[in-house]
């Protein structure tokens, strides 16, 4: 197999020079998919509902298929670009649409698209092989090392300490809670919450605490010495996820550990963190513009001496994570991930701080559709054929 080389760094061990021609897509749309107990962040996300809008699969010529949780973009600004019927090797089909899609710019949902693409076409690879996605982009284990996330702002003092302590007893060793409350006005309130669960999972549990943005440089070194006495793990995204500068000063005058990336689509804005001092890179598989950035993110880390992890879907991003070592982690957010589990009729198995991937072709996950259709959340499906671009609509049923 050939491995293909960007900007100097290595993509996966494929061959880029393979050809693809799509033939068909199916887009299955979602009603809103419930969440067990409404949510919020310090900045008012994400509600009673999992912020997904549907499925793609998508189709070769031969019948091979991969499968991915995506957006009516993908419906909007993708499948009008490749369903074709052209032929054209993997890096050509990705060189195409990245040029056709640049001037939308770089941090934009039509680049996120473009990363789901990407994705499908390294599972229909895969496919063709007969091989577990994992394995296909080199992964020589079937697990994934996971830390696990939650702690909404809405949970009361109580809530919160049993949920962590919950994960812990589940074989998790770090675990992640919301800070920021009332749109970052009640530090005291975070700090108690962090003292309560420190108390409550020992001092050999590491923890994490995310602001999501909410804080100016002040306020968020101001927070930082409040809870400095309970050893956070890191830091998340304190300020502005954009703002380079308050993020060094805020690394300079705390020292603590900074943790950034999930705002951010392809691997050179990672650089200019490295450079600024974040030193936990956490990219999100969903909304890279490329899968094999997190690679070049994780190698990154590794000759920077920096922690890595990486965010979004962990039943999916479990492929990628089977490619980190044991100390590279996913994030296992259990508000979002449990709800969108609850949909999957093959998903990766989560046992002590673990995600076991199962031994199927291709991606680790199967869409459970009897059971989405049975909880009225599939609105409807379309189907998209190569050359013609025919579509039709599949009617709502009357549930």
């Amino acid at each position: 197999m050939q491995a293909g080389m960007r900007g100097g760094r290595a993509l996966f061990p494929i061959d880029v020079t393979e050809k693809i021609s799509f033939s068909k897509a199916v887009y299955y749309n979602f009603d809103p998919i419930p969440v067990e107990k409404p949510w919020r962040d310090a900045t008012g996300g994400f509600g009673g509902f999992v912020p997904l809008q549907g499925w793609v699969t998508l189709f070769d010529a031969d019948g091979f298929c991969g499968g991915t949780f995506c957006s009516r973009g993908m419906v909007d600004n993708i499948l009008p670009l490749i369903l074709t019927g052209e032929t054209k090797t993997y890096e050509e089909w990705y060189g195409t649409i990245y040029w056709k899609l640049r001037n939308f710019g770089f941090q934009s949902g039509q680049i996120v698209d473009l990363g789901q693409l990407d994705l499908l076409m390294l599972e229909i690879m895969a496919c063709r092989r007969g091989q577990p996605l994992h394995r296909f982009l080199g992964a020589q284990k079937d697990w994934a090392a996971a830390y696990k996330g939650g702690g909404s702002l809405l949970a009361s003092d109580e809530e919160l300490v049993s949920d962590m302590v919950r994960y812990v007893e589940q074989g998790y060793k770090t675990v992640k809670f919301k800070v920021g409350s009332d749109w970052g006005r009640d530090m005291e309130r975070d700090a108690r919450r962090m003292e309560l669960v420190r108390q409550a999972v020992g001092p050999g549990i590491e923890i994490a605490v995310d602001a999501n943005q909410v804080w100016d440089v002040e306020h968020a070194v101001c927070f930082a010495e409040m809870i400095r006495p309970y050893h956070p793990a890191w830091y998340e995204e304190p300020v502005h996820s954009h703002d380079m500068n308050a993020i060094r000063q805020v690394k300079e005058r705390t020292g603590m550990v900074i943790g950034y990336g999930e705002s951010m689509r392809n691997r050179y804005a990672f650089e200019t963190y490295a450079e600024k001092g974040v030193d936990h890179l956490m990219p999100l598989v969903g909304r890279m513009s490329r899968m094999a950035d997190l690679l070049d993110i994780k190698e990154l880390a590794r000759e920077r001496g920096l922690r890595f992890s990486s965010g979004g879907t962990v039943w999916l991003n479990a492929a990628f994570g089977a490619l980190y070592s044991e100390e590279e982690l996913l994030e296992n957010h259990e508000p979002m991930t449990a709800p969108i589990g609850k949909y999957l009729s093959v998903k990766p198995e989560e046992r002590d701080g673990r995600l076991y991937l199962p031994d199927v072709e291709g991606s680790p996950i199967r869409l459970d559709l009897e059971r989405l259709e049975h909880d009225q959340i599939l609105e409807g499906i379309q189907y998209f054929y190569a050359s013609t671009q025919r579509r039709s609509f599949a009617v709502r049923a009357a549930y």
